[in-house]
């Protein structure tokens, strides 16, 4: 009889403890889903999800991002255009031999391009 008891004894004891442990898996899992949600609302993922519904505003947003790259583009290669006539310039000044002809009719065709254009 003593056995029994015993027995119910430690099962109650192993389902408090299981029932412990399940609690702290639970609230373990609450943890990282509360994680994960905080996560999701720093990557602002509700508003591409918003950008899938609505295609015409994805259609505005990538027209006006593709524009100001060309532009962007544009700008940055007048600079390195103008950069690199201004330094053939400098070094066709310099009456180096053989260096100084080639530099100084590159120089040329590319200002009959720009007149040109």
């Amino acid at each position: 009889m003593g056995d029994q008891i015993n027995e119910h004894h430690s099962k109650d004891c192993n389902e408090s403890l299981n029932t412990g442990n399940e609690k702290d898996q639970i609230s373990k899992i609450y943890l990282l889903t509360e994680k994960m949600a905080q996560q999701l609302e720093k990557s602002r993922i509700m508003e591409y999800s918003q950008l899938l519904y609505k295609p015409w505003k994805v259609i505005g947003v990538n027209l006006l991002a593709g524009t100001a790259r060309g532009v962007g583009i544009a700008i940055g290669f007048t600079f390195f255009a103008a950069t690199i006539i201004y330094l053939l310039q400098a070094l066709g000044a310099l009456n180096l031999p053989i260096i100084g002809d080639y530099i100084a009719d590159i120089v040329r065709i590319v200002q009959r391009q720009l007149q040109l254009s």
